[in-house]
């Protein structure tokens, strides 16, 4: 996991912005900064630079060479090649090690972006919008496993259901588009960001304000919330990352950075007891298709997909309470 995260000075017009976004990683324990260039961008430039500047000085020591040695030229340059390729080689072991866990987070006129300076990413909830659509949002396996019975309680009151891992927010979307009120909680401080900022910027969009509204936010530990909440949620969704692949092209390339912020859930045994122990009526699992049980609890039933399930576990002696309060 990241341990520190650097923010791209990006100009007067988002210094504000950028500033309480650095105070407030810095009070979550990150080791956080405001730089003013991706740090590989400028070792690359200095690499190029560097090789030149060596390059012209052992071309030099080569020409005397000729006129010293004559017949040795060609030994010279095929013994430079050899050594061109090997400095390569090792250069780019040292720049790739450097870089590995170095994230930046930058903002500009389209929201904020989290990059590590080849694959950025940046949560845009309207390119959710065709799955949105009456049609197609009553097929998404998501809702069909946490729909309810009563999902209509009259004007302004909603079912709750509260997302324990809610990521860059996209199950939470279509679950309040689905008709619930939802409560998300993400504990890692820089996806909490990215997923805020996407927030106010959907809100704005009229196509989605309705459902925004229906979103709540709380940047925090959800296993501790789940221990201390006064009022019980009607479902609750728990999507534990996936442990990482061995074949890294089945993971969306935009994920891969977020992978290197949170690590999968090391708690699934805590997780999916406080879930149960907050008195649902339903607790909704996201798992991999073929993969085992969450904390080796069986579910109820399971709804499948293609890649994925949903393990359902149901608490029938929990709706009633949950209807009435």
């Amino acid at each position: 996991m990241a341990e520190s995260i650097h923010i791209l000075d990006t100009g007067v017009a988002f210094e504000e912005k950028s500033r309480k976004l650095l105070e407030h990683l810095k009070a979550q324990g990150l080791q956080a900064d405001i730089r003013g260039e991706i740090n590989g961008e400028a070792r690359k430039a200095e690499n190029r630079d560097g090789h030149n500047g060596r390059y012209e000085d052992k071309q030099k020591g080569r020409l005397n060479d000729k006129h010293k040695e004559g017949g040795l030229e060609a030994r010279h340059k095929d013994e430079y090649r050899a050594e061109r390729q090997e400095d390569k080689k090792e250069k780019l072991k040292e720049e790739h090690k450097r870089e590995k866990n170095e994230l930046y987070l930058r903002y500009d006129e389209k929201g904020l972006t989290l990059t590590d300076g080849k694959i950025q990413m940046r949560g845009d909830f309207s390119d959710m919008l065709p799955r949105l659509r009456y049609d197609n949002l009553t097929h998404e396996l998501l809702v069909k496993a946490a729909r309810m019975k009563d999902m209509n309680r009259g004007p302004g009151r909603h079912p709750v259901i509260l997302d324990a891992t809610a990521g860059m927010g996209e199950d939470s979307l279509l679950l309040a588009a689905a008709g619930f009120e939802v409560e998300m909680y993400e504990q890692n401080p820089v996806i909490a960001a990215l997923l805020a900022d996407c927030l106010e910027r959907a809100g704005k969009n009229p196509a989605l304000t309705e459902i925004i509204c229906r979103m709540h936010l709380h940047e925090g530990d959800s296993i501790e919330a789940l221990k201390n909440l006064k009022d019980f949620p009607d479902v609750i969704y728990l999507d534990p990352m996936f442990p990482e692949r061995q074949k890294s092209a089945l993971v969306k390339k935009k994920f891969q950075l977020l992978h290197q912020l949170e690590m999968p859930c090391q708690d699934e045994e805590v997780l999916l007891k406080a879930a149960v122990g907050a008195r649902p009526f339903k607790v909704v699992v996201k798992r991999p298709l073929k993969g085992p049980n969450l904390a080796g609890m069986k579910p109820g039933y399971s709804l499948t997909g293609k890649a994925i399930r949903y393990d359902c576990f149901v608490f029938p002696e929990n709706e009633v309470r949950n209807a009435e309060g």
